[in-house]
């Protein structure tokens, strides 16, 4: 009796040895099918990953000085924005957007842009001055403000504007095109604007000193000298004269990080 006993206790042990096995087996194939489970979804994610090459440019805005009141602006994200297109070189970059402050031939001369992206954008003193009301135009990477310019013999206040740009990073920019002194620069001070370009060739436009006048109205963080020689590219000389508060002075080819 007493052997049989043993021999069943012998017996039952052995199974329950055998079931712990089998459990611990089972669980480290859930384990392992789990593991693998992870493993295939970060395989996934990095190839969601790829191709990042291909996205749309992002980094800094800059701004090239082209040369007599030709600018070309790259928004941080990479669309290019020609403003008053006339001299210099650069104009190879495909435009997304050409700003025109007025019609005269030395602020529009389009056709030195070699190329416009599908859906390039083309504002004019035309489309921004219209019945004495200047336009406002928002865009995704861009809002352009139209603002008072001219109001001098050689230029009709009713038909040339100046451009205000806020990148969609916040960054600003006034561009006067060809003026004088207007009364809507005296409100320009409480935009904080952070760069701000005065033209001052004394000849077609009003002079260094009614430039400066003009820049101390502003109080931009950065006022630049441009259009300092009537058809010239640049003329440092003058541009030195410019003696306003925060003064930069950008020379023709000359590109800055806005």
């Amino acid at each position: 009796m007493k052997k049989n006993s043993f021999g069943f206790l012998t017996s039952l042990l052995v199974l329950i040895l055998l079931l712990v096995v089998i459990v611990t087996f089972a669980g480290c194939l859930n384990n392992t099918t789990v593991n693998d489970s992870n493993q295939s979804k970060i395989g996934e994610d990095s190839l969601s990953n790829q191709g990042n090459d291909s996205l749309p440019y992002q980094g800094p805005a800059s701004l090239l000085y082209q040369g007599h009141a030709s600018l070309r602006i790259t928004t941080s994200e990479g669309k290019v924005i020609y403003i008053d297109p006339y001299v210099g070189t650069g104009y190879d970059v495909p435009a997304d957007m050409i700003l025109i402050t007025h019609a005269h031939t030395d602020h529009n001369a389009i056709k030195l842009i070699e190329t416009q992206n599908p859906g390039c954008v083309i504002i004019t003193n035309e489309e921004a001055l219209v019945n004495g009301e200047h336009k406002v135009f928002e865009y995704g990477f861009v809002t352009v403000e139209a603002v008072e310019a001219g109001n001098n013999p050689n230029h009709n206040i009713n038909a040339c504007v100046g451009y205000i740009l806020t990148l969609s990073d916040g960054k600003t920019i006034y561009v006067s095109g060809d003026t004088s002194k207007t009364d809507q620069m005296t409100t320009f001070s409480e935009r904080n604007l952070d760069y701000a370009f005065f033209c001052c060739d004394g000849r077609f436009n009003m002079d260094v000193e009614e430039a400066i006048e003009c820049a101390n109205l502003v109080q931009a963080k950065h006022s630049i000298p441009y259009h300092t020689f009537p058809g010239g590219l640049f003329d440092r000389e003058r541009a030195e004269l410019f003696d306003a508060e925060g003064r930069l002075i950008l020379a023709n080819g000359e590109e800055i990080e806005l």
